[in-house]
């Protein structure tokens, strides 16, 4: 399943996530396939030169690997396994790499429904945002058997930077996922408090920007979000109601380990708070408007 000329894929959900790992995979070569809700995205990944498909079956028929790009495990659960689910039209011994960040269980549920299909499964969350993804450059935390990741090798080099081969088990690359996203949700929480408290002592917030990322209390999260509150665009590269979910599964995870997790659980309710203020689907940036309305500031684009 090694030569690309030949190797039939699918991808859906064609998001920021999807639509950068399908262009990648056009661009190396492959025949790609995509299905999305949005009709636009369609329409973008056909100009591309990719192949458009009315539901997740068309779109994944005779399909050697199918990346399922969804939200979380409940639209996993649908697009590959409900009506019209991708799984049953799959070519044989055909590959599903499952990209949502979900419980661990979840993954190793829908391993075991694929291997009952006599399908692969690489439990295979990404990161690295919609830039890394169009560029072919993402970070996978995958886990499955050894196998599958030598049917799929192609695919993987076309996507990622890095691939992490994790175990042969699915369920691990959802774990490592988890902790990653408790430490970007923490981080992402913390800038925006950050800078509109840098805004609320009267500080010129462009200013704190270029110093911060110069000094030790930056982060990737610090960096890459507060360009978008200095340019007040709240366009969602990420949408608040990611981590609300997101941090939901580590707050879940923590309960039931009866592990503490204190900090993570403030930094969910700051997502809920900015979702509640009807922020949910806008950028997750949108914290720091949460806070600056909190606070009585005015932050670029809050128009006060």
């Amino acid at each position: 399943m090694q030569d690309r000329a030949y190797l039939k894929v699918c991808v859906i959900g064609l998001g920021s996530m999807g639509f950068g790992m399908a262009s990648s995979l056009l661009r190396d070569g492959f025949s790609v396939t995509g299905y999305d809700l949005n009709a636009e995205a369609v329409a973008r990944l056909v100009a591309l030169g990719g192949k458009p498909a009315k539901n997740p079956a068309e779109a994944a028929t005779g399909a050697d690997v199918v990346l399922c790009v969804v939200i979380n495990a409940a639209q996993t659960e649908t697009a590959m396994f409900g009506d019209h689910g991708a799984a049953a039209a799959m070519a044989p011994g055909g590959v599903i790499l499952s990209c949502a960040t979900m419980p661990p269980d979840a993954a190793r549920n829908f391993a075991a429904q694929a291997e009952a299909r006599g399908l692969g499964y690489l439990d295979a969350p990404i990161s690295g945002g919609a830039v890394r993804a169009a560029a072919g450059e993402l970070t996978i935390m995958a886990s499955g058997k050894p196998e599958v990741f030598t049917r799929v090798r192609s695919v993987l080099d076309s996507i990622a930077a890095k691939v992490y081969e994790l175990g042969d088990q699915a369920g691990i690359g959802a774990a490592f996922k988890i902790v990653n996203q408790l430490l970007a949700g923490v981080h992402i929480a913390a800038a925006c408090e950050a800078i509109t408290f840098a805004k609320a002592m009267n500080l010129d917030i462009t200013k704190v920007y270029e110093v911060i990322t110069a000094s030790a209390g930056n982060s990737w999260m610090f960096e890459n979000r507060v360009p978008h509150i200095l340019e007040g665009d709240y366009s969602p590269r990420s949408a608040v109601d990611i981590f609300t979910k997101d941090l939901g599964i580590v707050s879940d995870i923590g309960r039931g380990l009866k592990f503490p997790t204190p900090i993570a659980s403030m930094a969910l309710q700051m997502f809920v708070m900015t979702a509640a203020a009807g922020m949910g689907r806008d950028d997750d940036a949108s914290v720091a408007r949460m806070i600056a309305d909190l606070a009585g500031l005015d932050l670029p684009g809050m128009g006060g």
